[in-house]
């Protein structure tokens, strides 16, 4: 299963003055996996367009709190 969120553990020094962030993560576009715009897409309402920032709801990304992990 495809996540738009991906996570990766980055390398920690030991001499390091801050606490270390041992996993981060970053979020990636929705229509970076779509190859093309298919034809027929679903659409919202012109106000929940506006709201939302897109018109199709297949290209909608919410942008969570990035220290809350999916699994």
């Amino acid at each position: 299963m495809h996540t738009n969120r991906k996570f990766y553990e980055p390398y920690v020094s030991p001499f390091d003055p801050c606490p270390p962030i041992r996993v981060k993560s970053y979020s990636t576009p929705p229509n970076l996996y779509m190859g093309f715009q298919p034809p027929g897409l679903e659409q919202y309402s012109a106000r929940e367009a506006l709201q939302k920032g897109t018109l199709w709801k297949a290209f909608y990304d919410p942008y969570p709190y990035p220290s809350k992990r999916e699994e």
